[in-house]
């Protein structure tokens, strides 16, 4: 029983006994870190009896990663495929690399989800929840937009959560806040059962601001007897990333090199660090701790007690441990069942430059521009970039030609910081006509499209104008 939380579940409920009967429904629960909108979605799955659950959580590092997470919410039912009209049965095999390599026409991957996703509700009503949705792929994010706004009468309930609202109000919401203080008080007594000073037990209540995960973690960072005498509480337990990092400390070093490992591999099937354990020659009891701490559950999947835990331990991790999950996991990763994700792997298990690893990671940017993710495509890129030697070494301007490239997806894939710069990098390549004139056109688009009232970007254009004057010439010779 989840407290103070009446509002909430009857509304999902509510979207629930509509889908029994016939009708559609979306709804979008926002609410900061640990607030406990995956608390509501696991109450909410467990009273849909009867409706079959299709469930996805977005992952942070899979986001650079197009349709990541749509093949996972859609891998499971990809059986009703043939019921499909062949454009969008061919869409979505060209999505999920079944078929050839060409880019799928976006509207029509949305339109096959839509009607894969009515197909699958024919059988019986349809629950898809999506966790974590800020972490989406982008491309995953906007088909699952598209098909929302267009469910009406499919027997399809679908249940995003999130950390922050959609200014545009095209989906209906259902903000979750902190607990009541009486709900707030009555969680914390359950967790510290021990006499606890009134001051302490009122600084932690406050500090908390009624976040449930707050209320469940900050108090196990500290014995009975400090809690009771209130030392420690200034020290910047406010963060619940705090919290985990000394549990986590507190752990034998091979679980936490397994903690880091399952951390660096978003995809969450337990083979992978399975294997890539072997490799790091870290046996099952390594595990064990992390199970009695309640952190990590690997089963036939690897399960986090909380996506805090993943995004704490990894931003902790020193770079040569990152470095050496990262080989592991490239190791028991195919190279030829799923090339990308090893390209993406060795390249950070790389120190320095190394060419091998960096013409991988444009050959996966390739492929992922003919699947349609720009976002994707711009983070292989971009390091590629990082591992492609300096001018002294080897083509003197490949660097400066990958960050170009780099900079025109970021830019493409909605990232103009980054985009500007990788164009600063680029500048300081070897003198290039042609490569300085793109540069130039690239910075007049950025500055027409995002500052054409600063006084900067008449300047950018003009010079860009100059600079593609040039690049004619260069054409002409």
């Amino acid at each position: 029983m989840l407290r103070g939380r009446n509002r909430e579940q009857a509304a999902l409920a509510g979207l629930l006994q509509a889908t029994r009967g016939g009708r559609s429904g979306v709804l979008v629960v926002v609410g900061e870190a640990g607030i406990g909108k995956s608390a509501l979605l696991d109450a909410a799955v467990e009273s849909a009896k009867g409706l079959r659950i299709a469930r996805v959580a977005g992952v942070e590092s899979e986001m650079e990663l197009p349709f990541a997470a749509l093949q996972r919410l859609c891998g499971p039912v990809l059986d009703h495929l043939d019921r499909l009209p062949a454009p969008q049965r061919e869409a979505l095999e060209m999505t999920f690399g079944l078929r050839g390599v060409a880019a799928p026409e976006p509207f029509f991957v949305g339109l096959a989800v839509l009607t894969l996703l009515a197909e699958v509700a024919t059988e019986r009503p349809l629950f898809c929840v999506v966790d974590d949705a800020q972490w989406l792929d982008q491309a995953s994010a906007q088909t699952l937009a598209f098909v929302a706004r267009r469910l009406h009468a499919e027997s399809v309930v679908m249940v995003f959560a999130t950390r922050e609202s959609d200014s545009s109000g095209r989906l209906p919401e259902l903000p979750v806040a902190g607990l009541s203080e009486r709900d707030a008080r009555e969680l914390l007594e359950s967790v510290v059962r021990w006499p606890l000073d009134a001051d302490v037990r009122s600084a932690l209540l406050a500090e908390a601001r009624g976040n449930p995960l707050a209320l469940l973690e900050l108090p196990l960072s500290w014995s009975p007897a400090r809690l009771a005498g209130g030392f420690g509480l200034a020290q910047g337990h406010g963060r619940i990333e705090e919290s985990f990092l000394r549990r986590i400390d507190e752990l034998p070093a091979e679980a936490r090199l397994l903690l880091l490992l399952a951390a660096a591999d978003p995809v969450g099937d337990a083979f992978l660090p399975r294997r890539a354990a072997a490799h790091l020659g870290l046996g099952p009891e390594a595990g064990d701790p992390l199970h009695a701490a309640g952190l990590l559950q690997i089963r036939s999947r690897v399960v986090f007690r909380h996506t805090l835990v993943r995004s704490a331990v990894y931003g902790a991790a020193s770079s040569a441990n990152r470095r050496r999950v990262h080989a592991a996991l490239a190791e028991a990763t195919s190279r030829e069942a799923d090339p990308d994700r090893h390209a993406w792997h060795r390249a950070y298990a790389t120190a320095g430059t190394d060419e091998t690893v960096a013409a991988e990671l444009v050959a996966s940017a390739d492929r992922a521009q003919d699947r349609g993710g720009l976002a994707a495509a711009a983070a292989f890129l971009a390091r590629a970039a990082e591992l492609t030697g300096d001018p002294g070494s080897g083509d003197p301007g490949l660097r400066a030609d990958r960050e170009l490239l780099a900079a025109r997806a970021k830019y493409r894939a909605g990232a103009p910081d980054a985009a500007a710069a990788l164009l600063a990098g680029a500048d300081l390549g070897p003198a290039d006509e042609l490569r300085r004139a793109m540069i130039s056109l690239l910075r007049g688009q950025m500055a027409f499209a995002s500052a054409t009232r600063s006084a900067e970007a008449p300047g950018l254009l003009v010079d860009t104008a100059h600079r593609l004057e040039s690049l004619r010439t260069v054409l002409r010779d």
